[in-house]
């Protein structure tokens, strides 16, 4: 697949720069031009980045950071079985645990969340980092829900993170969750508060707080280019404009063409109303007698 000349591989990050480095330099280069193709179409083109992917992989499956790219573009793009094995994969290579709750995200897509609940509870969590432990937490919150004890959802996302004033890179996803777990249980009033939460926390818009809390309050927005189209457009005539309108072109009178219509159906009515015995018969029967009505 083609790539774009500005992009040299030199925009990916050190340690995967270090980790390319066991390969010879054009492959190396090769491999990093790709990955840096995955990371800018991830969010806005799942399926181009899942495509520059298997490009990398099949360049260099033996390298960790390709690997993980691999799961995450597999992952985006809901290939849950591929982006998992990719995970595992990857893991072993390096042997950390930071790819723990997106490999239980996986369990979930796949349809076992109880599975994902298991790895929610296992001797890896405690190792994660603190953005790792808090994704764990959405995760387990998640296979609750898939579930359908929302109950326990909700007191699965109550944690000193959700408490806390402060603002993370985790703070307005966690806020989010916990309103959007509190809508479902029933329970309108919270829902709005954290939503609200919500809005003051994302400052890079990466959840849909806003839109949520407008349509709470029973906000509706209107497409400003739709109203626009609708203004333009002429308004449908009536009968009588158009009739009007035909009348300036061909410069006929609209109320004499009434008059003549009037007198026409008067001249009909007349004709109706004149004596049957004025109309000469009509032999239906084919014989020569008259046709007379039964007595």
């Amino acid at each position: 697949m083609p790539i774009p000349d500005d992009v040299t591989g030199e925009e990916i990050d050190k340690d995967v720069r270090q980790e390319l480095q066991s390969l010879p330099k054009g492959l190396a280069e090769d491999v990093s031009r790709n990955l840096v193709m995955v990371a800018r179409l991830i969010d806005e083109d799942p399926e181009g980045a899942y495509a520059y992917s298997k490009i990398a992989l099949r360049l260099a499956s033996r390298v960790a950071a390709v690997r993980e790219a691999a799961g995450f573009a597999a992952y985006a793009n809901q290939k849950f079985s591929e982006a998992l094995a990719e995970f595992r994969a990857a893991r072993r290579m390096t042997g950390s645990v930071e790819l723990w709750p997106v490999m239980a995200d996986c369990e979930r897509g796949l349809g076992r969340p109880e599975k994902a609940l298991e790895m929610a509870g296992a001797p890896e969590v405690p190792k994660l980092d603190k953005a790792g432990q808090v994704e764990m937490r959405l995760v387990a919150a998640g296979a609750r829900r898939d579930m359908g004890q929302l109950e326990a959802a909700i007191v699965t996302l109550q944690s000193p993170e959700l408490a806390s004033n402060s603002v993370q890179p985790w703070t307005a996803r966690l806020r989010y969750a916990y309103a959007d777990a509190l809508l479902a249980a029933g329970r309108e009033g919270e829902a709005r508060e954290w939503f609200a939460k919500a809005v003051e926390s994302d400052k890079d818009g990466s959840t849909d707080a806003s839109d949520r809390l407008a349509e709470m309050d029973g906000v509706e927005f209107v497409d400003a280019l739709v109203e626009d189209e609708d203004e333009s457009e002429p308004a449908p005539q009536t009968k009588a404009e158009t009739q009007d309108e035909a009348a300036d072109v061909l410069d006929v009178d609209v109320e004499d063409e009434d008059e003549d219509e009037d007198e026409t159906d008067v001249e009909a009515e007349a004709e109706a109303e004149a004596p049957k015995a004025a109309q000469t018969p009509v032999d239906t029967d084919g014989d020569d007698e008259d046709d007379a009505p039964q007595s």
